[in-house]
């Protein structure tokens, strides 16, 4: 008898240790798709450097980056996406250094809860918000636009496209209008251990200054619990294949980590 309750035992550990491993496989794929229903808080460090002509500027941004999904009925999920970014930068321009908060992007998707021909979308409108505390830090411009996602996770694979594109309307008149257009392919692989190898670019078309901005970025990141707190970390690269004439160059680093709250 005392056998067959450890072999019970034993055998109902495995059962809650595969529950337990099917969860994180599953959050793992919610973490590769920027509009799953899970409300999750990024905070995402990215550090640039040889800014300006002479290729002294740097800066250093903490985005934080709530992702809140709300149920709209039994068809539809409304995910709001914020960037609320933590600048500190130096000799942008040469000479000055800034430090405070940049203007806010907000990005509202409605998306439907089943994927369509296998594909998950969602669309919206993007709002710039001149919340910047300094004037070298934003653009002191309202803007907004449509934004638009479209991802197949395929399998272990997650591949997909998000654009954007920003109009301002209204602000400081002495500044210049903003018309930009974000363009951000994506490609994850999740392997067995829940550890994500991520490779995209956030490539920025400026239509009033007729100049591309390409990082390329690849991140590797891994799923990890302490206590009841889920969370993931990140770190990884990036390379300018394309800036402004006074943009960043060469390499530059980011690191992530992000809080999941699952229902």
């Amino acid at each position: 008898m005392k056998k067959q309750i450890m072999m019970a035992m034993a055998a109902c550990a495995m059962v809650a240790q595969a529950q337990q491993a099917d969860q994180d496989a599953e959050l793992a794929k919610k973490l590769a798709n920027p509009v799953a229903a899970l409300i999750s808080v990024p905070l995402q460090y990215n550090f640039d450097s040889k800014f300006g002509l002479k290729d002294d500027g740097s800066k250093s941004v903490l985005n934080i980056q709530p992702v809140i999904p709300f149920s709209l009925g039994e068809d539809w999920n409304l995910i709001t996406r914020t960037i609320i970014p933590l600048v500190d930068q130096h000799n942008i321009p040469t000479g000055s250094d800034k430090s405070g908060t940049g203007d806010i992007v907000q990005s509202f998707f409605f998306s439907p809860k089943q994927p369509v021909n296998g594909w998950i979308l969602a669309v919206g409108p993007v709002g710039l918000y001149p919340t910047a505390s300094n004037s070298q830090l934003g653009g002191e411009k309202w803007g907004a636009g449509p934004t638009a996602l479209a991802l197949k996770q395929d399998g272990p694979w997650t591949y997909g496209l998000l654009a954007n594109h920003i109009e301002s309307f209204a602000g400081d008149d002495s500044r210049d209008d903003i018309s930009l257009s974000l363009v951000q392919p994506f490609v994850s692989y999740i392997t067995a251990t829940k550890t994500t190898f991520t490779l995209n670019t956030e490539s920025t078309y400026d239509w009033k200054n007729d100049q591309w901005a390409v990082p390329v970025n690849g991140m590797v990141s891994q799923l990890l619990k302490v206590g009841r707190q889920i969370f993931q970390v990140s770190a990884g690269v990036r390379y300018w294949a394309e800036s402004p004439d006074a943009g960043p160059e060469g390499l530059g680093v980011r690191a992530a980590v992000t809080f999941l709250f699952p229902k």
